[in-house]
């Protein structure tokens, strides 16, 4: 086995949010996503089936949660539990950074 580092591999020029698989199993799912001022297209809204906790590593975002009216700031070391068809959308990542967020998908 040989280490990985999560903050390696940044593409350059990033046209689109970059999701990665780490870890999969039955009842979850790891996943490493790279934001450069992307957002989920406008009047689109996630709705999962699972749980999501989300952490932003690196970086500046803002999300927006169908239920909530105010956005949801998140700076690097933030983190949220999604609970499962919470319709959510990230509605600005910082266009001068990467946002690096871990999100972890499970059924409780």
């Amino acid at each position: 086995m040989l280490p990985d580092n999560i903050f390696s591999g940044f593409p350059a020029g990033l046209v689109e949010e970059l999701t990665e698989p780490l870890l999969q199993s039955q009842h979850m799912r790891l996943e490493r996503i790279i934001s450069h001022g992307q957002s989920t297209p406008a009047g689109q809204w996630y709705d999962q089936a699972q749980d999501e906790w989300v952490i932003l590593l690196q970086g500046q975002a803002r999300l927006q949660l169908a239920q909530q009216p105010d956005e949801v700031s998140l700076q690097a070391g933030d983190y949220l539990h999604i609970p499962a068809h919470c319709k959510h959308r990230v509605s600005w990542t910082d266009p001068d950074q990467t946002s690096l967020w871990l999100a972890l998908f499970f059924t409780p």
